[in-house]
This record gives structure tokens, sequence and C-alpha cells, in this order.
């Protein structure tokens, strides 16, 4: 009796748990896309359009003074 719960002594080891949650994720996502495609790819041209403000904003680092930059002044070193 004593061997049939030995199983539950041992330690899980970390690369069968992190196997069963990506296999979970995979079907996850699957089944998301397979239900819901038409939802996304609806949304996809206005997601395109919310890029352009954001790109401004985190590329350009908003609206302050651009011409403060010493990048721009011709290459020249003063």
């Amino acid at each position: 009796m004593a061997d049939d719960k030995r199983w539950l002594d041992r330690e899980p080891s970390k690369g069968r748990f992190f196997l069963i949650v990506g296999l979970s994720l995979a079907v996850m996502v699957f089944l998301l896309w397979e239900e819901h495609k038409v939802h996304l790819l609806g949304a996809l041209p206005w997601l395109i359009l919310l890029a352009c403000p954001l790109m401004h904003v985190f590329m350009h680092r908003g609206h302050g003074s651009h011409d403060s930059h010493n990048d721009h002044k011709g290459g020249r070193d003063e």
C-alpha cells in the first residue's frame, strides 16, 4: 500500500510544468483565433491607425522642443 502513494511524494519537474502550460496556451490561442478571427481582422485597420500617434509619442518623445537637439545642426561641433 505504501508504494501506491509514492508518486505523491515526488517533486514536480519544471520542464513538465512548462510543457503543460505551453500546450494549454497554444490550445487557447488556437481556439480564440478560430472563433474570433473575423473580429480581430476587422479591428486591424483601426489598430494600424492607432499605431501612428503612439509611434509619434514614443519614438519622437512627444512635442518637446525639436530644435534643441545637437544632431540636427549640420554635423558641426561648436
